[in-house]
């Protein structure tokens, strides 16, 4: 498989390749790189099973009308980057909308390589209505355990990310114009999209989702207007499983594995080009 890689945006257009970057230039530059490529979900094709191919997205997603919580918790996965002179990203995160909406309310990490500097950080965003910002008071490192909440109460949205394992945690409250809260998600995600191209994915083995691997419990959860529970235990007309393929070839870039047995956990696992 060969990934359509985007060019070094200008923040980095001056480097040269070989370049040795700074960590704070290096995490400067995944931001803003981040911010210009974040969005909703970009679908090629739905198959008979109600399972969907995406250009930028793996994982699940479950639809529905009147979302009021979504949960989440992931190991944060450690990366490799394939190359030392192409910029890299994955972000890894849960939120409302995005699927099939044109607003997302959403919290994450993101892992990222810049001439093969690689970089861990927590954000939040309310898309469209603001670019992507840095939780810049937490510290992300591989093998963190990561919890999620984003939740919706008096037409406002509180988007709370806590890393477990240092206890430090931050939430965000907000509203946003035209949000539908039709779907949840626990997505792994290649940001995308300028035309066909995407960022590549550096090789982040296998991300694992939910309680069964975290240990924390009600995570990969959400609730809507009549259900609550573990993302598989919806009605399974409403349950969506996300492979992530390439914009050119087709071929799989991220693919979940099914849901554990009771409903609340999975993993996504990187493909190699």
């Amino acid at each position: 498989m060969v990934l359509k890689r985007l060019g070094v945006l200008a923040a980095l257009a001056i480097l040269p390749v070989a370049a040795q970057v700074s960590d704070a230039s290096a995490k400067a530059a995944l931001l803003n790189a981040f911010r210009l490529q974040h969005g909703p979900i970009r679908i090629v094709v739905q198959h008979a099973d109600g399972s969907v191919d995406s250009t930028n997205w793996s994982g699940y997603a479950v639809t529905g009308s009147k979302f009021t919580n979504a949960t989440g918790s992931w190991i944060q996965p450690s990366i490799t980057c394939n190359s030392n002179s192409d910029t890299e990203l994955a972000a890894f995160w849960v939120g409302l909308d995005g699927y099939n909406n044109g607003t997302v309310e959403q919290t994450g990490t993101i892992a990222g390589c810049v001439n093969g500097s690689k970089q861990y950080f927590a954000w939040y965003e309310f898309y469209p209505k603001e670019a992507v910002q840095e939780i810049t008071s937490m510290t992300v490192s591989p093998g963190d355990k990561i919890s999620t909440s984003v939740s919706y109460s008096g037409a406002k949205f509180a988007l709370t990310i806590t890393d477990e394992t240092t206890g430090k945690s931050y939430t965000k409250k907000g509203t946003q114009s035209g949000a539908k809260r039709a779907s949840s998600e626990w997505i792994a995600e290649a940001p995308c999209c300028v035309g066909s191209s995407v960022y590549p994915l550096p090789d982040f083995g296998t991300a694992l989702f939910g309680q069964d691997s975290t240990g924390i419990a009600n995570t990969n959860d959400a609730t809507n207007k009549s259900h609550s529970g573990a993302f598989n235990t919806f009605p399974s007309g409403d349950v969506i499983a996300i492979t992530m393929v390439n914009a050119s070839t087709n071929a799989a870039e991220a693919v979940p594995s099914a849901p554990s047995s009771d409903g609340s956990s999975f993993s996504v696992a990187w493909v190699s080009p």
